[in-house]
């Protein structure tokens, strides 16, 4: 493909581990919910839980539990959130491996990353920190400040401020919607939180974050 200039890149189940945070916040949340007598006890596994990741915090709980009290709901919300800091702090997420030689390497070559989460701007302003991506990427986009946008629509806003050629890169459908509604090419991550036919209309599919350099 073309020289890439720029690249549009989620986090969540493209840069980083982050089931290893999300699971502990979302059992906590959900035995408040149990506790609270609007669910039922019982067991998640890995797949059920990891579906939401990639999703807004909004979106994930129209679908997961459309009918719970708002009130109910923001709490529950807040303590998925604040779990999931604490977990970062604590040291227990993870970049997956050869992220950081990826990243370093597209800076290298000259490429732009722009930072593009449906998350909130606190954990956006905590994996900053933490993992030290201000080194790396030169703007950061949580969707909070976009009032929860889909990002084919914020990219639709702001691709025309980047150097063309345009990369996205995810592992949702998301991210995928975003690159094809917009006329760029998507690479899709395999290795994520999306299915199969999340990822059916990305134009290139990498099974590990290090294959990307291959594909640039």
């Amino acid at each position: 493909m073309p020289d890439v200039k720029t690249i549009f890149m989620d986090f969540d189940g493209t840069l980083h581990e982050t089931l290893k945070i999300y699971k502990p916040a979302f059992c906590k949340a959900y035995d408040f919910l149990v506790d609270q007598g609007v669910a039922q006890e019982r067991s998640w596994n890995d797949g059920e839980i990891s579906r939401w990741l990639g999703y807004t915090a909004g979106d994930m709980w129209n679908s997961f539990m459309p009918d719970l009290d708002p009130d109910i709901k923001n709490r529950a919300s807040l303590i998925i959130r604040d779990e999931m800091h604490s977990q970062l702090i604590a040291g227990n997420g993870s970049l997956y491996e050869g992220t950081e030689q990826v990243l370093k390497t597209l800076v290298s070559m000259g490429i732009t990353l722009v930072f593009l989460s449906n998350c909130r701007n606190s954990y956006m302003e905590a994996v900053k920190e933490i993992y030290g991506l201000d080194r790396y990427f030169k703007e950061f986009i949580a969707t909070e400040s976009w009032d929860f946008k889909p990002k084919y629509q914020i990219i639709k806003s702001i691709k025309d401020s980047y150097q063309k050629e345009l990369l996205v890169v995810g592992d949702r459908i998301h991210d995928v919607e975003a690159g094809f509604l917009n006329d760029i090419k998507a690479v899709g991550c395999t290795y994520g939180y999306g299915s199969k036919e999340e990822l059916s209309l990305s134009d290139f599919r990498i099974n590990e974050i290090i294959e990307l350099l291959d594909i640039i």
